[in-house]
């Protein structure tokens, strides 16, 4: 997340290999015990595990770099938990629609078979008399000749109207399939928020567990050593990407100080990705809720072309985002704990630079 790190993407050596290393079998077993420590301290630390017996600021190094790894994790889990939750607000929202299709199109069909019901009740009420013979009781024959044609009139509608109740209830049964199958995934989508939701919550506490294992001194400077700047020198940042990424940094900079708050997007706390849908919004932009499509949300350029407004994603799975102020800083909501502020914008490996 946020903190200043770099994250190793070196393989982690186990400690099954170490009694292969070359060259031990010619040297005396003072030496080649000494050899052995040594390896295994290094393969332990590169496990993320702290010898024992380490000195204090090993120790303090090693916690830092697991909570370091520990929040990224997290971050990447909230990203996850972000896309699904904007994918099951998106099947609420279609299942809402086609529920009040398929109310509208029972109403219309309780209508038309209403219809037809009182034009049948009446034909059976009337007997039903064959033409010929109505006409030889009728005592007035044009009146029924009138009757008679309207009455042609009305069975061809009829059979129209017959034909189109029909057409309505295969429409009706089409869109109850379909809300059938949007609350199905609606009920997947909900599932995969809470296995993300659990995910993110496990990080965090595992970190918070690490954090409270240090002395308070130790926890003093780790947070010391992540801190950014609250207002770094930006003389010559040089002008803003676009008239809206001016407006997107300057609704970032009121945003300073505001609490990391995971899945939230504003206006009283954010996680990176919110903290960047909520500023472009602020400018009339309509970013998507995940850092990994925010990165596609505009034209991409190299870093040494960067502008303040520019969004620069960090970690090959983008699963962390800022907003570039000028002169090397972003502003960006770092991790729990941690406001939003600035931070050099090497803080972590950039892998992309979006000009929106």
């Amino acid at each position: 997340m946020g903190s200043h790190r770099r994250t190793a993407h070196s393989g982690r050596p186990g400690l099954s290999g170490l009694s292969g290393i070359s060259g031990l079998s010619g040297l005396d077993r003072s030496t080649r015990a000494t050899v052995l420590t040594l390896a295994a301290a290094s393969a332990a630390a590169a496990l993320g595990a702290v010898p024992a017996g380490a000195a204090p600021q090993d120790k303090q190094a090693a916690t830092k770099a697991e909570v370091d790894r520990l929040y990224e994790q997290a971050e990447s889990a909230t990203e996850a938990f972000n896309k699904a939750d904007e994918h099951a607000d998106k099947l609420r929202a279609e299942l809402t629609a086609v529920q009040d299709q398929v109310a509208r199109g029972q109403e219309r069909i309780n209508t038309m078979r209403n219809a037809l019901g009182l034009v049948a009740g009446a034909q059976y009420r009337s007997g039903g008399l064959d033409p010929s013979l109505a006409l030889m009781f009728s005592s007035d024959p044009d009146s029924y000749l009138d009757r008679a044609s309207s009455l042609n009139r009305l069975t061809a509608r009829q059979a129209g109207e017959l034909t189109e109740l029909q057409r309505a209830q295969r429409v009706l049964a089409q869109q109850r399939a379909e809300a059938r199958r949007t609350l199905a995934e609606l009920d997947k989508s909900r599932k995969a928020v809470a296995r993300h939701k659990r995910g993110v919550e496990a990080k965090l506490a595992k970190a918070r567990r690490l954090l409270h294992s240090l002395t308070q001194p130790e926890r003093d400077a780790y947070e010391r050593g992540s801190r950014g700047s609250e207002r770094p020198d930006l003389a010559g940042a040089g002008p803003a990407s676009s008239s809206r990424g001016a407006a997107a940094l300057a609704a970032a900079r009121s945003a300073l100080g505001k609490p990391y708050i995971w899945g939230a997007n504003g206006p009283s706390g954010f996680d990176c990705s919110g903290l960047m849908q909520w500023s472009y919004g602020q400018a009339g932009v309509g970013l998507p809720r995940t850092s990994q499509e925010q990165r596609y949300a505009g034209r991409q350029v190299p870093l040494s072309q960067a502008r303040p407004g520019d969004l620069v994603a960090y970690g090959s799975d983008a699963h962390h985002i800022g907003i570039y102020a000028g002169n090397g800083q972003v502003i960006h909501a770092p991790h729990p704990g941690a406001p939003v502020r600035y931070d050099p914008v090497g803080m972590m490996p950039v892998s992309s630079v979006t000009r929106v």
